[in-house]
């Protein structure tokens, strides 16, 4: 079973919106923190935004504003509300989800690509 699995890129014209989801499988006990991060080809892979299990948030400055990270803690889920895209929001997006183990595990979505393109 994959752990992660993602769904909701794809294309969108500037100013408009994406949600991506990402639900995590019961090969995951217990989870704890869940994240965004981006990955720009010959690049390192960034954090978007992150939430805990008690819905404390972080966001990268050029996300604040325009992006809202929730969680669904019930369905295992987290979620990226994307408004106000920008071509260089363009790149492929990955769910990270942390455990509660220490040290905690750390588990990676394959990956959506989302492109903003008119």
């Amino acid at each position: 079973q994959v752990p992660l699995v993602e769904s909701g890129g794809g294309l969108v014209q500037p100013g408009g919106s994406l949600r991506l989801s990402c639900a995590a499988s019961g090969n995951i006990f217990s989870v704890d923190t869940m994240g965004w991060y981006r990955q720009a080809p010959g690049k390192q892979r960034d954090l978007v935004a992150s939430i805990t299990r008690g819905g404390f948030t972080v966001y990268a400055d050029s996300v604040k504003g325009r992006f809202t990270i929730s969680r669904d803690n019930a369905k295992r889920t987290v979620y990226l509300q994307m408004n106000s895209l920008k071509p260089e929001d363009t790149t492929v997006y990955y769910c990270n989800v942390r455990d509660t183990s220490w040290p905690p595990r750390i588990y990676w979505g394959q990956g959506t690509q989302v492109t903003v393109s008119s």
